[in-house]
């Protein structure tokens, strides 16, 4: 506070004082007025004094008010001008009414008054209406943008450093993957150690160049595994590349006659380096799961595929089978029960590894029951022929009495699925205390994780053959009738197109085995036979079908006009057929409203991943889709998607 307010002291104290000098002045006036004369001149020249002091104490005070306003407002225009933020102020068309010099700078122009704040910061056409923060880059920086709707007022905040540090900070993560060859016991087997010497050179040679291409820390810690350890940023590198270690080592054994291939797991974004590496080891197994010559990245919740571009390699050992086998005739002596379940709309595979889990139950004395709910077309003539077992027939159940034979002591055995959300019944996994999962497809992202049991081989032709190996394993004498042998071999020949496709030695040792055992094969071909009217059908599928990349043929169907699933997978398979075509793809809409797609390739296209990137999955060879819209969009999304594959890695082999 200036000295002069302290010096001078204003206000009614004054006023009270000078009316006390006035009462003493006539006081003594009383008594003596020559002094009475004197106190009134002294006391006129007190409130002269007063007076005057008052008008001065006035005017200083009105100049510094003055002043110190004048520097206020000085103070502020340059405080806010040199702010190291910026403030802008719109109106409710969100044009800009004012703005620091910091936005000046910013955006190195004079002025953006009067401006739209959508065209100063592009990003915001995306943004809500609400309290919060937006990111924006302009030129080499980044800026926070942070709204207060009720002020119409924005704040912008050059975030470049701590975006960088933040960047850094992801980018040096702990990244850990593991590299392991898929196959080398059987491609190595009848060499002898100097050919198998002469092998592994030339692989760990490849692995090596590759690491030290990509400055990742490689370790060896099996004849036939590595250890991989960098940091998130070199992870990218890696899938920008899309794991060409994968095509060189496939292309370099390819020429030597040795189809030699790698599966990679690489994991990154966990909380612990434990965890961590438990994620590297299922990305491996995924990869593994699905055949192979691929590599499984699991960078947080994302998981992504690469590769995966030659079929699976068939196993020459029957050891898994066995020991598989033997786990699950364990298992099915130790429950009370046992419900069977396949995938919805169930098809001829999925129905006839059904039966042959029944088989294996009625072996060792257990009640068990086959999930069915309705029946469509595909296996419309099959249950047609079960029906005259009634024996067998019986053992059909609706979801809803499957859930009331839940009890403590259940076997849940899935087949032909290895997905939760594919099954006819979800909540009889979730109240399930043990599982079993055969499956033959190649796995996916999504898993049935409390499995206690899990029979997945991606090579084997269909979940029937691989049933059909566990038979032979479970119990020492097998006797299967002729319904139970011919619905095992229908789903073999179904996933095999007639032996076509897919086929190993151990699918036609299992169809030998069946074929001992009593199954029909006139039987099957009446399950297979077409109706004209279908058929017809078919072709009026097929007359839409464009050729793209010069051996993809795509057929989409009219709008309105509905299918089902069957026609639209067998006019894909027909498709297939035709001359230059390698993979096929027929777009329908399905009797429930979904869109559904079905893809085929003869083995130079992996249609699986293709399928994938639209939500859903399958085999190298034969893949499937359900997706809402119509399908026209469906096509552009399935265009678009072939289009990216071509770019990033083209479309065949």
């Amino acid at each position: 506070m200036p000295k002069f307010l302290i010096k001078r002291w204003h206000g009614m104290h004054h006023l009270w004082a000078f009316v006390l000098m006035l009462l003493l002045t006539v006081a003594v006036a009383w008594y003596e007025w020559k002094l009475g004369l004197v106190g009134l001149l002294l006391s006129g020249a007190v409130g002269v004094y007063s007076w005057m002091a008052e008008r001065a104490f006035r005017r200083d005070l009105k100049t510094y008010l003055g002043t110190l306003s004048y520097r206020v407002k000085k103070a502020g225009s340059e405080v806010i001008s040199e702010l190291p933020f910026g403030i802008i102020l719109y109106n409710e068309e969100k044009t800009v009414e004012w703005h620091n010099s910091f936005v000046t700078h910013m955006l190195e122009r004079d002025s953006v008054v009067g401006e739209s704040l959508t065209d100063l910061f592009p990003m915001l056409a995306q943004a809500k209406d609400k309290e919060g923060t937006v990111e924006a880059v302009i030129g080499q920086e980044v800026y926070e943008l942070m709204f207060r709707f009720e002020e119409r007022l924005l704040y912008v905040r050059n975030i470049t450093q701590r975006w960088e540090l933040a960047r850094r900070y992801e980018d040096e993560k702990l990244a850990i993957g593991i590299v392991m060859m898929d196959n080398l016991e059987e491609v190595t087997q009848g060499m002898d150690d100097q050919q198998r010497s002469q092998l592994l050179s030339k692989v760990t040679a490849e692995i090596t160049e590759w690491s030290q291409k990509f400055q990742v820390y490689l370790k060896r810690l099996t004849s036939d595994r590595y250890l991989v350890i960098t940091d998130q940023r070199t992870l990218k590198q890696l899938e920008l590349s899309r794991f060409v270690l994968l095509d060189e080592v496939r292309e370099m054994t390819a020429d030597q006659k040795i189809p030699m291939t790698l599966s990679i797991g690489f994991a990154a974004g966990a909380e612990t380096i434990v965890e961590l590496g438990q994620w590297a080891q299922t990305s491996l197994d995924i990869a593994l799961g699905r055949g192979g010559d691929q590599a499984a990245v699991k960078v947080g919740q994302r998981q992504t595929f690469y590769g995966g571009k030659s079929n699976a390699v068939e196993k020459r050992t029957r050891v898994r089978a066995r020991v598989v086998a033997h786990a699950l005739r364990d298992l099915i002596k130790e429950c009370d029960n046992i419900v069977i379940m396949g995938h919805k709309m169930p098809d001829m595979d999925a129905i006839g590894a059904a039966i042959g889990v029944l088989k294996a139950a009625q072996l060792f004395h257990k009640d068990a029951h086959i999930v069915l709910e309705g029946i469509n077309p595909a296996i419309q003539k099959m249950m047609e022929n079960l029906k005259e077992d009634e024996k067998l027939f019986k053992r059909f159940v609706s979801p809803e009495q499957a859930l009331g034979l839940i009890e403590a002591g259940t076997l849940v055995v899935v087949v032909d699925t290895h997905k939760a959300s594919m099954v006819k019944e979800p909540k009889l996994l979730q109240q399930a205390g043990k599982i079993v999962v055969i499956d033959h497809h190649r796995r996916g992202e999504e898993f049935i994780n409390n499995a206690i049991l899990v029979y997945m081989e991606p090579y084997a032709s269909s979940t029937c053959e691989l049933v059909t190996e566990l038979l032979q394993y479970i119990h020492d004498r097998v006797v299967l009738d002729v319904r139970e042998s011919t619905a095992l071999l229908a789903g073999i020949t179904v996933d095999t197109k007639s032996f076509s496709l897919r086929t190993g030695s151990r699918t036609f040792e299992a169809a030998s085995f069946l074929r001992r055992s009593g199954a029909d094969t006139t039987m099957i071909q009446k399950m297979l036979k077409e109706d004209l009217a279908e058929y017809i059908k078919k072709a009026e599928m097929i007359k839409h079908a464009e050729i793209l990349y010069e051996h993809v043929a795509i057929a989409v169907t009219e709008p309105g006009r509905k299918y089902s699933q069957l026609l639209i997978a067998q006019s894909a398979d027909t498709l297939l057929n035709m001359t230059d075509v390698l993979a096929s793809f027929v777009i329908g809409e399905r009797q429930d409203g979904l869109i559904g797609v079905s893809a085929r390739s003869l083995g130079h296209m992996n249609v699986q991943i293709v399928m994938e990137r639209m939500g859903g999955g399958g085999h190298l060879t034969n893949a499937a889709a359900q997706l809402e819209g119509s399908v026209s969009e469906v096509a552009h999304k399935l265009k678009q998607v072939l289009r990216d594959i071509e770019e990033e890695e083209g479309l065949f082999e």
